[in-house]
């Protein structure tokens, strides 16, 4: 177990050093966002890729608050037992936020709301709807929590139609409960992957997984199998960087090559499409454009 592998904090290796957000695109993105008092997972999770992400034009909607109901061993979004009251003017602002920052392609996604009956579902979904309301054009794909599994909270997100409909696996089968909050469970995930799928065909449906957190190449295979056989499309898989010294430590660095290799299996696996990489993660622009390209040609807007 990883509580048994206790290691002391390791130097990053040469490939994941990155340099520190800003410019002068940073800065006016930061000012669109705190003028609506909005939040991006781009900061509170503290992702590797801020300032290429920010100085490129591109940002991950946090919805409804900053807040979560659940405390990941992994993440460094802070938690508490009850989240934020919701806003419901938050699905206006994104949309005038998104003007504001002349976007093309929107990721939403939101802190674990297990305090709400509905987990946040219909939040999300009106978030969609004023979007697309506001910019018919623009591609939406949203990053949503597991909503407890409720069925009728998932009916509601996929009538709003995101292009996009993704939901995190994280880790291989045997860490996911020392990786992830009690309340998250492996098959719980694929089996809301698998009713999007179901319930809606021509939407995409995508996953993550983190690496070096102990897991093995069998234990990865097996993740990358169970994904596919819910006919999840997309899929990301990155490394998996300690946030706080209160957090699980990085077991092991896998290389860039390692990543190559795994690039290859996805494809030789069916996935239409992976981005594999030391500092991919979920919401990674190279992803997000060959989507955007790929629903531009094939995917109605209704």
């Amino acid at each position: 177990m990883l509580k048994d592998l206790p290691l002391p904090r390791q130097p990053k290796p040469p490939w994941l050093k990155v340099r520190l957000a800003g410019g002068e695109n940073y800065v006016h993105l930061k000012q669109i966002l705190r003028e609506r008092n909005l939040h991006t997972v781009c900061e509170e999770a503290r992702c590797p890729n801020l300032g290429e992400c920010w100085g490129g034009g591109t940002a991950t909607f946090m919805l409804m608050g900053d807040t979560c109901t659940r405390g990941c061993r992994f993440c460094a979004v802070k938690t508490a037992k009850r989240g934020q009251p919701l806003d419901p003017d938050e699905p206006q602002k994104v949309a005038e936020a998104i003007a504001a920052m002349d976007l093309d392609y929107v990721v939403l996604t939101s802190v674990d709301r297990d305090d709400l009956p509905d987990g946040g579902a219909d939040h999300f979904a009106r978030t969609v709807e004023a979007i697309r309301l506001a910019h018919p054009r623009i591609l939406t794909e949203v990053l949503i929590p597991d909503f407890q599994g409720d069925q009728a909270a998932l009916d509601r997100l996929i009538a709003a139609r995101p292009d996009v409909i993704a939901h995190n696996l994280e880790t291989v089968k045997r860490l996911s409960r020392q990786v992830r909050d009690a309340k998250a469970d492996y098959q719980v995930s694929l089996d809301v992957l698998g009713y999007v799928k179901a319930a809606d065909p021509t939407r995409y449906t995508k996953s993550a997984l983190m690496l070096g957190l102990n897991e093995t190449d069998a234990e990865i295979g097996a993740a990358l199998d169970d994904l596919r056989a819910y006919q999840v499309d997309i899929l990301t898989m990155g490394q998996y960087l300690q946030p706080t010294p209160k957090h699980l430590p990085v077991q092991h660095f896998v290389p860039p090559e390692q990543f190559e290799h795994w690039q290859q299996v996805c494809a030789e696996k069916g996935f239409l499409f992976s981005a594999c990489g030391p500092l991919v993660r979920s919401s990674y622009r190279a992803g997000e454009f060959f989507i955007k390209n790929l629903l531009q040609k094939e995917l109605p807007h209704d």
